[in-house]
């Protein structure tokens, strides 16, 4: 059983281990997580393709309970994304560090180089 979340904890880190916990297991008929895994890349990348289209037009619909949900289940599937790679969040969470506070323009011109 997971053990509750605080509301202080890394809630990213928390939902990442237990995607490679997903991963590791030896069935997906209990996890949805692991369905995932077990179709592949190309429905993994499916599923954030068809969470970014739905948070999308809950951000143009407005609704901001809505648009909550559906950045959740982006952030989800990011995640699970990241499990694929093996790529904790700490290490997202790093870039966005090394481009806070330096504007878009900069921190993209910074990567042409």
């Amino acid at each position: 059983m997971v053990d509750a979340v605080k509301a202080n904890d890394d809630i990213l880190a928390a939902v990442y281990q237990i995607v490679l916990e997903r991963k590791a297991m030896a069935d997906g008929e209990q996890s949805y997580v692991k369905s995932l895994f077990d179709k592949g890349l190309d429905k993994i990348l499916s599923k954030i393709g068809e969470e970014a289209t739905e948070t999308a037009v809950a951000g143009k619909g407005g609704d901001r309970d809505e648009l909550v949900y559906e950045v959740a289940d982006l952030f989800f599937h990011v995640v699970v994304l990241l499990g694929y790679y093996d790529i904790p969040p700490e290490q997202v969470y790093a870039e966005l560090r090394r481009r806070f506070g330096m504007s878009g323009i900069e921190e993209k011109a910074s990567r042409n180089k």
